[in-house]
């Protein structure tokens, strides 16, 4: 696709979002009467409507209906792509795997940024700090998964060659050999989720930080002065405060955890026993080219962060009741 190709559409698109939204303002502003504020809420709500059943409710509809189909026939197959999941032991070790992530990767990212953020907590450099703890954050997931495969860096230790791996330079300082770390089964999988938690630990201690921030100093003051301090100020006062910021992060990370895909892609693959759903969900789709079985991993997925959103809702709504 050219240059121009590209700008055409850009263009296309610019008319068509101007065309919407002038037939949207033109609606609203010839509403009057009883009915003109129900008519200038549809006006305005219709558009959003519109892309929320062409751009998620049809696709997930599709997605569904082809979770039932075979590969190749494409004729209806009912439960036997979820029952090939749940029975082949390359698909179970993928499950596996993102059950891993999801326990272990959330409840770190968010202690260590919990514990992060109440030691710099009204510190002299405690800007400064948060920064070099955010700033990964700012880095993409396939820039961080190169980096920190340069830090698992792998050169066999013939000839005296250095090693380019800061891992691995470490273990030939301390008189060890060598080792292709992303290997290792199961181990490689834990050094991609120090990835997640290295990305993920600024968000946490971000939001965490600004809980901790809003806690009104004349309880803990009170707490002080009845002889609370230290960890038992944290464990009984600084910590039940912020439960409604704690439950947002685990909540906001496990979701990102279960559609984690570009740290896996990059760094192996989904080779060596490190796949997790949303990749191979890529590989049976576009790779083999099985629609079915990729469209059924998908539905789980979905039927994963499903319940993860609702609880998410209902604490912030109990959050805000209180």
């Amino acid at each position: 696709m050219t240059l121009l190709d590209k700008l055409a559409q850009l263009l296309v698109a610019v008319v068509v979002f101007a065309a919407v939204m002038g037939v949207v303002l033109l609606v609203a502003s010839r509403a009057r009467g009883r009915r003109g504020d129900s008519v200038q809420g549809l006006a305005f709500i219709a558009p959003a409507v519109l892309l929320l059943l062409g751009g998620l409710l049809y696709p997930a509809a599709r997605t569904a209906l082809q979770s039932f189909l075979d590969a190749r026939s494409a004729g209806f197959v009912g439960l036997d792509n979820y029952v090939r999941m749940f029975t082949q032991p390359d698909l179970l070790a993928v499950l596996g795997n993102t059950l891993l992530w999801v326990v272990v990767t959330p409840i770190l990212a968010t202690a260590v940024g919990l514990v992060y953020a109440v030691l710099i907590d009204r510190t002299r450099f405690e800007s400064l700090a948060k920064a070099l703890v955010f700033l990964p954050m700012a880095i993409s997931f396939v820039g961080a998964s190169i980096i920190w495969k340069f830090v698992y860096e792998y050169r066999p230790n013939q000839q005296n060659i250095q090693q380019i791996g800061l891992v691995n330079q470490f273990l030939v300082w301390l008189g060890f050999e060598p080792v292709n770390l992303l290997l290792q089964q199961p181990w490689n999988n834990l050094l991609l989720i120090v990835v997640m938690i290295w990305i993920q630990a600024g968000f946490a201690m971000t939001i965490l930080s600004a809980s901790i921030k809003a806690i009104p100093s004349d309880i803990v003051e009170a707490a002080r002065l009845d002889g609370v301090g230290g960890i038992r100020l944290f464990w009984y006062i600084t910590l039940p405060s912020i439960r409604p910021a704690v439950v947002v992060v685990v909540t906001a990370i496990s979701i990102a955890v279960l559609k984690v895909f570009d740290i896996v892609r990059t760094m192996t693959g989904g080779q060596f026993g490190t796949s997790v759903i949303a990749n191979e969900f890529y590989s049976q789709s576009f790779r083999l080219s099985d629609l079915g079985m990729g469209s059924a991993l998908a539905m789980i997925l979905f039927v994963l962060v499903v319940p993860i959103v609702i609880y998410n809702v209902r604490q912030m709504r109990k959050a805000d009741a209180r």
